[in-house]
């Protein structure tokens, strides 16, 4: 319970007067305690709000050195188109990848980022609630704003500086993918990691994600580790034990994001035809998903993976439900 605030401070002398002999005898001293404190504890429950459901991942924010380059990859080589659905009206580059989930391009202005994953924006139903939940424990956040369509969100940054937001989604947008659209489902987030332990009392223990996954290139090992929103099956990925100086190539690989289809081999064939060039082939990881690994004109990672595994994991068993299309 929050201290409870001297008031005598706010009395006029005589008032302050008739307190403090009060307080003299012990017995009304006790009974005074008491029915302060009383008094105070329907205002204690009410600065500590409940958290709003965490639903999914909303929109992925990238840095682009060239947008023309990007627009070329996320247009014509997943075949995505921007314009609809959560991104009518939208100031950057955006494409739509259903009808609430968007990716957005955001143009590098000076030298570029270490990390060009520029943003991870959750979604749920109510941002004030969850503005206020977070202040109540300590949390700096941004002030709520809304976009051209008056959507609003808010944004902040994690206990490493991931820079996240929390977005209140309007009602269903109609959408109807493109025939040449190669996935219509992100299913996670990935970045780099140091102190795990840091991330999990903001993530888990704060907001309420839930483990799902985790492992190593080693059997005993954790790499990964895959926590799901608290009301969803998306979920974000920690990229453990790499290395301080890894390069530009090397953090791309590991700053990514991820798209779901129902099969693997399909989605391949079909982003080589729009113009993919590539030699790798699909393989199944040590997570037991199927998984395809492309990367877009600054050498992002773009991951396209099964639904579900196609065998059991290497190292720990899922502890979460898969997501579904």
């Amino acid at each position: 319970m929050a201290p409870i605030p001297d008031h005598t401070r706010d009395r006029l002398p005589e008032e302050s007067l008739s307190v403090s002999k009060s307080l003299g005898n012990p017995m009304k001293r006790g009974t005074l305690s008491f029915v302060l404190a009383a008094a105070y504890l329907p205002l204690a429950a009410q600065e500590q709000p409940a958290r709003p459901p965490i639903t999914g991942i909303a929109h992925v924010r990238l840095y682009s050195t060239d947008l023309y380059k990007s627009r070329e990859f996320y247009s014509h080589i997943l075949g995505m188109a921007g314009g609809t659905a959560g991104c009518m009206g939208a100031i950057l580059p955006c494409y739509t990848v259903n009808d609430h989930q968007q990716i957005e391009l955001l143009q590098v202005t000076g030298g570029a980022p270490d990390n060009l994953l520029a943003e991870i924006a959750f979604a749920t139903p109510d941002v004030e609630q969850m503005r206020r939940y977070l202040l109540a424990h300590n949390v700096t956040v941004g002030a709520i704003a809304k976009d051209t369509y008056g959507v609003q969100h808010f944004e902040l940054r994690d206990p490493e500086g991931v820079h996240i937001a929390f977005v209140q989604l309007p009602a269903s947008h109609f959408f109807n993918a493109p025939a040449d659209q190669v996935s219509t489902r992100m299913v996670h987030a990935g970045f780099i990691v140091k102190d795990r332990a840091a991330e999990d009392r903001f993530y888990r223990d704060i907001l309420g994600f839930r483990m799902y996954w985790h492992g190593g290139f080693k059997d005993a090992d954790n790499d990964w580790w895959e926590i799901q929103v608290p009301e969803g099956n998306d979920w974000i990925e920690y990229m453990l034990n790499i290395s301080p100086y890894a390069d530009h190539n090397e953090r791309g690989i590991e700053n990514h994001f991820s798209f779901a289809v129902e099969q693997i081999k399909p989605a391949a064939t079909r982003l080589r035809m729009h113009g993919l060039k590539s030699t790798d082939q699909p393989e199944i990881g040590r997570d037991g998903k199927w998984s395809y690994d492309i990367y877009d004109p600054d050498m992002t990672r773009v991951e396209f993976m099964e639904f579900k595994p196609a065998q059991p994991p290497c190292c720990n068993p899922y502890t979460g439900t898969h997501p579904k299309p």
